[in-house]
């Protein structure tokens, strides 16, 4: 490490005066940790594909991920491969809607090596054709292919954002549209580069155990970056006037995937939103089983995976456990997630002595129940022991959100967009001092039932029937086999009775051929 240290004050030197650094360096945010045996950089550029441009969908996903999936000018991608295999260094880039983030981890030990990799990629890279045609057509494959046949689950989410920001930039996916990713070109690639990463949309973050001088070089080398001409977009959204239903028919879906939201005008840059999470987390929690939409639409009644609710986007929920950083947002939503429930014809197959008349799956008693239960907490709060036993948890579970240097870091780079100094040490003593009374208050400002966008995922046998139901609200009873129907509790008959009956505020319901969506 003293070898290391010298060898980094000596290159700041001939850079220039540690001191002397450009007016437009960029902010570092640093997370020293002397006993680490690691070291990892963020860069974070206030960009995203917000900051697309209107015909070029998917650009500013393309462009980061030819920066870390290319090669630089010294070195092709296959060059670096085999340069940094030994190392087990890793790097990688992840766009969101309003910032791009770049995440580089390595031991140690190998700074000097891997520091010039880093530096080439950010300011020299090769951005060969070959590259940019190979991660094209796998960006093309995604957008066209695979959002719609490998997850509903994620289909359903992206499709909500479709329908909710729609007519904004925060309508297409990352990834884009299949219209807008085949338009772009190299030279377009080359073109948001300079005028997208700049030195003044960019927050430095490090992590780890570096020395002194590493932080002040890489300020001054990544200040060489050009002054930023391109900006993400944050739209203003409203919610509709009452519920408005897209049906995306599929062929051969197992089941019916529902996601439905809101535009809520809290963030976490906001003190209420320590309330929401308590108020969410009874819910909903993603991937915990006590949540009140689990235990009633999973436990109770056996219907599908999971039911969830969230007060911010939820990255890759099928894969995080946990909310992962870099995907900080000023627009921001309330939602409900209900993993595919069955549809009529699964369950005529299944039964076909009992439900062989059935025309119409789970899907509109699910979605009632959900609503319902986000109504009731509306109307009537939590109670006190339901507040107390769910802020114990959450105390103790969002210690868990940073449990890498990387997850850290990260975070931490959130807390400075957000206008926060560190979310994750503030937001214990935030929700230390919230009330009951603090918590059903901001339920009562920030959530609602009556306004809201539902996309669902279905089979095309499906989609005509279940819009019938929805849009005659026509009540929608649970479809249970007898075996099961013959051993329910009094209590959830009648309520399996009110949910059927259950009024949803629908004022619009629309089918959608699943080769429609993000063209």
């Amino acid at each position: 490490m003293k070898y290391l240290f010298s060898r980094f004050l000596v290159a700041a030197a001939l850079l220039g005066p540690v001191g002397a650094l450009s007016a437009q360096a960029a902010d570092v945010v640093e997370l020293r940790q002397p006993n680490s045996a690691k070291v990892v950089v963020k860069l974070q550029f206030r960009n995203g594909s917000s900051a697309d441009p209107v015909g070029k969908e998917g650009l500013a996903y393309l462009t980061a991920q030819l920066l870390t999936e290319g090669g630089t000018k010294e070195l092709t991608s296959a060059q670096l491969k085999d340069l940094l295999y030994p190392t087990a260094a890793r790097y990688y880039a992840f766009t969101d809607k309003e910032v791009t983030t770049f995440t580089f981890e390595f031991h140690k030990d190998h700074l000097d090596k891997f520091y010039n990799v880093l530096r080439g990629l950010v300011l020299t890279p090769s951005f060969t054709q070959e590259d940019f045609d190979r991660l094209k057509s796998n960006q093309l494959n995604y957008v066209e292919q695979v959002i719609r046949a490998s997850s509903d689950e994620d289909y359903s989410k992206f499709a909500l954002e479709d329908q909710l920001f729609r007519g904004t930039r925060f309508q297409h996916m990352t990834r884009g549209t299949a219209a807008g990713v085949r338009s772009i070109t190299l030279a377009d690639v080359r073109k948001f580069y300079t005028s997208a990463f700049g030195n003044d949309n960019l927050t430095i973050g490090l992590a780890g155990n570096y020395p002194v001088a590493f932080a002040k070089m890489l300020q001054t080398d990544l200040a060489k970056l050009p002054k930023s001409t391109v900006k993400a977009i944050v739209p203003t959204v409203a919610a509709p006037k009452g519920i408005r239903v897209e049906i995306i028919s599929k062929p051969e879906a197992l089941g019916s995937a529902v996601f439905a939201g809101f535009p809520i005008q809290t963030t976490r840059a906001n003190d209420d939103f320590a309330a929401l999470m308590v108020a969410n987390s009874f819910l909903g929690e993603h991937r915990k089983s006590y949540g009140t939409l689990y235990d009633k639409i999973r436990t109770t009644r056996s219907m599908n995976y999971g039911d969830y609710s969230y007060i911010e986007w939820y990255e890759n929920g099928g894969s995080n456990m946990l909310p992962v950083p870099g995907v900080p947002r000023h627009a921001n939503y309330t939602s409900i997630w209900l993993r595919p429930v069955q549809i009529a014809e699964g369950l005529r197959k299944q039964y076909p002595t009992e439900l062989g008349s059935l025309t119409v799956g789970h899907a509109p008693f699910a979605l009632r129940l959900a609503v319902r239960e986000m109504d009731n907490m509306v109307k009537n709060g939590m109670s006190q022991q339901d507040f107390d036993r769910t802020r114990t948890f959450l105390r103790s579970y969002v210690k868990l959100y940073g449990t890498t240097p990387a997850k850290q870091l990260g975070f931490l780079l959130d807390s400075k967009f957000y206008g926060r100094k560190d979310y994750l040490r503030e937001l214990d003593g935030q929700l230390a001092k919230l009330t009951l009374a603090d918590v059903n208050k901001a339920i009562r400002k920030h959530w609602q039932t009556q306004n809201m966008y539902v996309t669902i995922i279905t089979d095309d046998s499906e989609a005509q029937a279940l819009a019938d139901v929805l849009r005659q609200n026509t009540p929608s009873p649970m479809s249970y086999a007898k075996v099961v129907s013959e051993g329910l509790p009094k209590a959830v008959v009648a309520e399996d009775a009110e949910v059927a009956n259950y009024k949803l505020n629908v004022t619009d319901v629309k089918i959608v051929d699943t080769k429609d969506t993000f063209k």
